[in-house]
């Protein structure tokens, strides 16, 4: 009874107090922030390395196996490690306890992979380390098809200038596309015309290595112009690589198109997504964090 007898006696207070809760009311909704899944703050980092054409027996024994060693020896807070070995693709998930320093964590497994990098096969590269938690979960796919475009250049469009553009959507994560092919420019090697010329792969890869360099060049000052300097160490066309010279006999010079074939082409496929029975291209965005669903969507 005491709050009717208050308000008897301060009738102005708490009209002001009613006008206070009408207008902080619906701001409150407004800004309240919204989600379909919880935030569960579970962190994981994981670690991918690649090396093409490495088996699964030596993808596992020579990198992760001794990247899973070095990480337990020199981390912080790991709960526990988990790995998935593939042809030439080794993942690592690293769990940690909650309230870990996972800045600090991350901070050592990248120092840790640039160390350990030196001990494995040559042409290693370093790992691309992801974080993310349990909440990181896929809220969209995008599929991607064309009639006029192929596969890789499809894959291309979706992973160099889709991903680049999604990425700056506050929340979003956008891993590597499904389907499609990795564009890439290619050699095909004839093995005849190469024994005829008396040659080996080895001579086309070193002739390409020799005559695709990118030098740094700098400026030349004559008079009171000061121009850019360009050189032609690097070719700009697929043709240009295509008449690169391997070697030069009594009989002439032998070319990389003599022996072998360079075009615009793709890594060997692993994945093939369709769309209505029509090769496509699959991109899905992620939700990371405490990032809300309904903004990212």
């Amino acid at each position: 009874m005491w709050i009717v007898q208050l308000a008897l006696r301060r009738p102005y207070t708490f009209v002001v107090l009613g006008l206070l809760i009408l207008i902080m009311g619906p701001l409150a909704i407004m800004r309240m922030p919204t989600d379909i899944f919880p935030s569960i703050n579970i962190p994981v980092v994981s670690a991918i390395w690649r090396y093409t054409g490495l088996s699964t027996v030596e993808m596992e024994g020579r990198i992760v196996s001794n990247f899973e060693r070095a990480m337990s020896a020199t981390v912080n807070d790991i709960a526990r490690i988990e790995s998935q070995t593939y042809n030439g693709i080794g993942v690592i998930k690293t769990f940690f306890h909650p309230g870990a320093n996972v800045p600090a964590s991350l901070s050592q497994i990248v120092a840790i992979a640039q160390t350990v990098i030196g001990g494995y096969p040559q042409g290693t590269t370093a790992p691309l380390i992801l974080q993310y938690n349990a909440s990181t979960v896929p809220i969209l796919q995008l599929s991607l098809t064309s009639k006029t475009l192929a596969e890789h250049e499809i894959f291309d469009l979706a992973n160099s200038f889709m991903r680049t553009q999604l990425a700056t959507i506050q929340g979003a994560v956008m891993p590597y596309p499904y389907g499609g092919k990795f564009r890439s420019v290619m050699v095909d090697i004839d093995q005849r015309a190469l024994q005829a010329k008396g040659l080996s792969p080895l001579d086309v890869v070193n002739a390409v290595n020799a005559q695709n360099l990118i030098l740094p060049t700098g400026t030349a000052k004559i008079g009171e112009l000061e121009y850019d300097v360009a050189l032609n160490g690097s070719p700009k066309t697929i043709q240009e690589l295509n008449d690169l010279p391997i070697k030069t006999t009594d009989n002439g010079t032998i070319y990389i198109h003599d022996v072998a074939q360079v075009h615009d082409g793709f890594q060997p496929q692993t994945n093939i997504v369709r769309h209505d029975g029509q090769r496509a291209v699959l991109v899905n965005i992620l939700k990371y964090g405490s990032a809300s669903t309904l903004d990212i969507v």
